[in-house]
């Protein structure tokens, strides 16, 4: 077989079915998989990137919450249709792989691994200011700076130990099942919502529109910036899209989950940077308060109670972000050990717990060194870029497959094609230009390294290759 077709021949659609011979079990429903999806997202982008974010943007934040979020939702609904067409684990790689071609599929493979990775390691290390506040409230505790922050941090420490904890115990929820994980961060996100809407309930109480008068300092540049740290938090829509191998009635489950998990993510940090914006000057989120929608309440009612509440909600509901983030990882590395672009040991599944235990163990440690030793602001930025690149690759592959198989079965399909993959496209591509160049640098050694390895290791190991296959071929594969 010559390069070029090595690295363009396609999974069939037909060997991404859903099936139940991966070992994985079937017990995901669609109220625990939209739970999935709020639970990793809502939280990271209104529990602490909004002290990156305002800073960038003044209030106009809001608008860059709009932009994010229209972005954002323009790629769910690329992710429904092809969640429906090829409902599997791998998320956009299974995608990429089924539609563009091996070589395509291993660069959005390195976007996915940095973009899961890193925002695990990155929303561990905003646990730490939470439980802090919480423990200073309830029991005049803290966990000792030394301890609780990275050394290349603003205020450096010697390491990030809660965020290590979290992580770890992440882990070994894992590992006992994907449904009692399911289970666990149903009730997380209710938590949550809840601890949100009182937030929003007391913010408004203290609402000043005067504080929207410097609307925009920055510009229209200030709300790009912005608009790229706060898409950062919206990873938890793709993360819905990684358990297809676990999900009842696939087909129609994950674009319904995808959806409802939309609006509710979208409706909640719309409430709550109003509230936020318009309770407190936006020059205080520059001082990169520690639990800042925390300090904000109490800041409000002058009482300590209201404070606690909230930054017992902020612990529960990063955890549960954590944990839904650092399960889709664990099922992207399982589906590309399937295929044969990572070793075998990802995808070996425990026969009792039915969960790829060496996978999940071996991510926990490379997420624990991380977010024991790099600061947040170092990695929101690149989990945006690695999120945007997946979502533009989704609306190709939509249109790419309603091209090459138009009769494929779909129980979802986009509106208004081919117009809305295009404006995903379109709006991606705006926040991308908004990243800072050392960003980029960053990213492409990074995607450089696992292609790398991909011509090093992967093409040589590829399941593809005991298979007689055409590389582009114009026949039928959905049987």
């Amino acid at each position: 077989m010559s390069l070029r077709s090595q690295l363009f021949r396609r999974k069939p659609i037909s060997g991404t079915a859903a099936d139940d011979s991966s070992g994985l079990k079937r017990t995901i429903g669609t109220f625990q998989l939209t739970m999935f999806g709020v639970g990793a997202t809502v939280g990271t982008g209104i529990f602490f990137v909004m002290s990156l974010a305002v800073p960038e943007a003044g209030p106009a934040v809001v608008i860059s919450f709009l932009i994010a979020g229209l972005a954002a939702g323009l790629a769910a609904l690329n992710y429904a249709e092809m969640a429906s067409a090829v409902p599997v684990s791998g998320s956009t790689y299974s995608y990429a792989y089924a539609t563009l071609g091996e070589i395509v599929a291993m660069g959005v493979a390195a976007c996915l691994l940095l973009e899961y990775g890193v925002s695990t390691a990155a929303v561990a290390v905003g646990w730490s200011g939470y439980l802090n506040q919480a423990l200073r409230n309830l029991f005049g505790v803290e966990v000792p700076h030394a301890l609780a922050a990275a050394p290349w941090d603003s205020d450096p420490g010697i390491i990030n130990l809660p965020a290590v904890l979290l992580v770890l115990m992440c882990a070994v929820l894992l590992i006992r099942g994907a449904t009692e994980s399911a289970r666990i961060n149903a009730v997380m996100v209710i938590v949550k919502l809840t601890v949100l809407a009182l937030f929003v309930i007391v913010g408004f109480t203290a609402f000043d529109a005067n504080q929207f008068s410097d609307f925009a300092p920055f510009g229209a540049a200030g709300v790009g910036v912005a608009a790229s740290t706060i898409f950062f938090s919206f990873i938890g829509l793709d993360a819905v899209s990684t358990a297809g191998d676990e999900v009842k009635d696939p087909q129609r489950t994950m674009p319904r989950a995808l959806v409802a998990s939309l609006i509710i993510v979208v409706v909640f940090y719309l409430l709550v940077a109003v509230a936020a914006i318009g309770s407190q000057p936006w020059q205080n989120f520059e001082n990169q308060q520690e639990a800042g929608l925390s300090q904000i309440l109490e800041n409000i009612t002058g009482a300590p109670w209201v404070g606690t509440i909230i930054a017992l909600g902020a612990v529960v509901s990063i955890f549960s972000v954590t944990l839904v983030i650092m399960y889709g990882q664990t099922r992207i590395l399982y589906a590309m050990a399937k295929d044969g672009m990572v070793p075998r040991v990802f995808a070996r599944i425990n026969s009792r717990t039915h969960t790829p235990v060496h996978n999940t163990v071996i991510v926990a440690i490379v997420v624990s060194i991380l977010a024991a030793f790099v600061p947040l602001d170092y990695l929101a930025d690149l989990v945006s870029i690695g999120t945007l690149t997946a979502f533009i690759v989704v609306s190709l592959g939509v249109m790419t497959l309603r091209r090459t198989m138009p009769n494929l079965p779909r129980a979802f399909k986009v509106p208004l094609f081919p117009v809305t993959p295009i404006l995903a496209i379109v709006a991606c591509l705006y926040i991308l230009a908004s990243l800072r160049w050392y960003t980029w640098a960053w990213f492409a050694g990074w995607v450089a390294v696992v292609l790398g390895f991909y011509f090093v290791w992967g093409r040589k190991h590829s399941a593809l290759n005991s298979a007689r296959q055409e590389s582009d071929t114009a026949e039928p594969l959905h049987r």
